[in-house]
């Protein structure tokens, strides 16, 4: 006989209330019992006398009261775009560096990056601000500056060694997570994007959680065109509308391999399904574009330069532009002053 999962939590509960652990009480609930969770929890009447009475008591009750501050912190923050993917492996920061730098081309705007990719923080290194460390002031914590224009934050910035790995529980990364955007000093951006992980877990929640009140404009999907990519999207897609997150659209990362020498293009990882475009159809989600491989942009990355300064007439480059001014177009910028001609 095949094992069963234990009774998962109802997802309007899980969204209500993602940061909340539920007690673990050590006997069952009275019949008159108000609730573990509830605001009376521990301290009704009919609590007096219940095993649980003290554990109900101690547990946190009512909404975050950090999250007015966070809302303060972005208030001069105009945009702000999740990036997700539910896959690994997808190119999912890389994009969001190349997205990061494209915003940045335009010298009116300002770019922000949050990494919230705890476990393996990458962005420092694809935007060249590795060796960075975190300043502190009376104001907050200072992001580390890619550009003139362009910050970053990552918990990269906070280890000793840069090859030390984070060996963290959920409610560790929502509290670094909740710093980041409660403790830095963000100031005025146009844009703040924030890299996320794959998977529907802590770090989505949290970052849903904390920014709801502030207004997030949505997500853009990243994926590659075979089907084992397609799936998990399918599962971030559905993620997005139970969490009331707006899905901006579905970009197709490494559609095709363009050779830097001749331009022929060849399908790498070839599609069985119909790729990202097929995909955005059935979902009904806008299909901002697709990327083609580009061996250069892991270069560009490694080194921490931008691709579009250093290759601006690559087939990749052409298209990530066309990405861009569909983005614009989403969250109702202009798209020729987002990304000029």
């Amino acid at each position: 006989m095949a094992p069963s999962l234990e009774a998962p939590e109802p997802v309007e509960d899980v969204l209500a209330n993602p940061l909340k652990q539920k007690p673990n009480l050590v006997a069952p609930e009275p019949e008159h019992c108000p609730g573990p969770e509830s605001e009376q929890a521990g301290t009704a009447d009919s609590c007096a006398g219940c095993p649980n009475q003290k554990i109900c008591a101690a547990a946190p009750k009512g909404p975050d009261p950090d999250i007015p501050l966070i809302t303060a912190r972005l208030a001069g923050v105009k945009h702000k775009i999740l990036v997700l993917s539910g896959k690994g492996g997808v190119g999912k920061s890389t994009f969001t560096c190349l997205l990061a730098h494209a915003f940045a081309t335009n010298p009116d705007s300002t770019v922000g990056v949050m990494d919230t990719d705890i476990c393996g923080p990458s962005i420092p290194k694809m935007l060249g601000v590795e060796s960075e460390t975190i300043h502190i002031s009376a104001a907050g914590w200072s992001p580390a500056w890619a550009m003139d224009n362009l910050a970053v934050m990552s918990i990269q910035f906070m280890l000793p060694n840069r090859d030390d790995a984070i060996i963290w529980r959920g409610p560790k990364k929502n509290g670094l997570i909740k710093q980041f955007l409660k403790d830095v000093e963000w100031g005025d951006l146009d844009f703040l994007l924030v890299d996320t992980p794959p998977g529907t877990s802590d770090e989505h929640l949290s970052v849903n959680t904390f920014l709801k009140e502030s207004g997030i404009d949505g997500a853009v999907m990243v994926t590659t065109p075979q089907e084992v990519s397609l799936l998990d999207v399918r599962k971030e897609i559905d993620f997005c509308r139970k969490a009331g997150i707006r899905v901006l659209g579905l970009v197709e990362n490494m559609s095709l391999f363009v050779c830097p020498k001749c331009t022929h293009a060849s399908e790498i990882f070839q599609a069985t399904t119909g790729g990202g475009r097929a995909l955005a159809q059935e979902m009904g989600i806008p299909f901002l574009g697709s990327v083609p491989l580009d061996p250069r942009i892991g270069m560009a990355c490694d080194y921490g330069e931008s691709f579009f300064d250093s290759f601006p007439d690559s087939p990749a480059c052409t298209a990530l532009k066309g990405v861009v001014r569909e983005l614009a177009g989403q969250i109702g910028l202009d798209a020729e002053d987002v990304m000029p001609e």
